[in-house]
């Protein structure tokens, strides 16, 4: 790139303690030894993402900064043996868009190991449908196949289901021949279940038991929960003998008050998802599931589409816990 060029990206700035996020001109930096320039075609907008417009130190430790945990598109030039100029390739994860410029951008600069290969199968507005939500949902479902999980069990509960992560996990589910359940924190339009693949639904008064009791009563065979805190203690009390319950989320709470008697009563099993830092083998693999044996076709009402100019609207809506299916960022 020629030094006096330059590109678009969405910035957050703090200015007198306050954090002001705007489309800015940014200017090319030179890569090092393996890494590679990527001409992002599409991100999508993730609850990492939105937290780190408003400062939260957790996700994003310093500013100006550049959010977008996804991109996928096109390498533009590389300096890694693995990647050559005109791959199209998927990021995701590790500290993309965290305390790494993200995939708000028009290009992004990232290690080789940062990067995976496109399905054939798969387009760049496609795998960003998925990005990290999709993939979170995609790994759980894979961690509880793997674990023993069968659709003869019985159902399977997703928490915050009408949500990036329960969306797709919902889907992805049913697809493969489980009984779904859609636990929200309030009850759904019948329309909304079913396009995401749900056969019925619960409400918090179900999902977030507050009685206390050590067990509940079995009433479903595993759960994927997107929640945290007293929700994922509720899924693991209610679930039956030798199920498996997921976990990816602390939006509840990060706190896990219960007593053992679950896993030592009743057999389950309480599988940890970490999407940030899955081993690329493992990632690549379940990229290409979703390529192929595990690929959905997207309800047009459950994908938004959105530019860098407007995208902070739905960055509003997903801090207000008001955002339902999955917001994609065209470049």
């Amino acid at each position: 790139m020629d030094n006096s060029s330059t590109f678009k990206a969405l910035r957050v700035e703090e200015v007198n303690g306050k954090y002001i996020s705007g489309v800015k001109d940014m200017p090319f930096e030179p890569l090092n030894k393996g890494e590679v320039l990527i001409k992002v075609a599409y991100s999508s907008l993730n609850y990492k993402d939105a937290l780190s417009t408003i400062g939260n130190k957790g996700v994003t430790r310093k500013y100006p900064h550049t959010p977008g945990i996804d991109a996928a598109g096109i390498v533009e030039s590389s300096e890694s043996e693995l990647f050559k100029a005109g791959d199209s390739v998927i990021v995701t994860s590790y500290e993309l868009g965290m305390n790494h410029p993200g995939g708000f951008a028009e290009y992004i600069k990232v290690p080789e190991s940062w990067v995976v290969s496109m399905p054939k199968r798969m387009t760049a507005a496609q795998a960003m449908k998925f990005g990290t939500a999709g993939f979170t949902a995609a790994l759980s479902v894979y961690r509880l196949l793997n674990n023993g999980q069968k659709p003869e069990m019985g159902p399977v509960v997703v928490s915050g289901a009408l949500g990036g992560v329960g969306s797709v996990a919902c889907q992805l589910l049913n697809k493969l021949g489980f009984e779904v359940i859609a636990a929200n924190y309030e009850l759904a339009d019948e329309s909304e279940i079913k396009k995401i693949g749900a056969h019925s639904q619960i409400d918090r008064h179900v999902s977030d038991d507050t009685s206390g009791r050590p067990m509940l009563k079995t009433q479903w065979a595993g759960a994927i929960d997107v929640v945290g805190g007293n929700t994922l203690t509720t899924l693991l009390k209610g679930c039956n003998a030798l199920g498996n319950v997921t976990t990816c989320g602390n939006i509840g709470s990060g706190d896990l008050n219960m007593t053992v008697y679950p896993f030592i009563l009743r057999g389950v099993s309480l599988l940890g998802i970490d999407s940030q830092n899955c081993p690329m083998e493992i990632r690549q693999h379940v990229w290409d599931l979703l390529a192929n044996d595990w690929s959905i076709e997207f309800d047009s009402d459950l994908i938004k589409e959105t530019t860098l100019e407007t995208l902070k609207a739905h960055i509003n809506l997903m801090l207000d816990k008001k955002s339902k299916g999955r917001v994609i960022v065209k470049l």
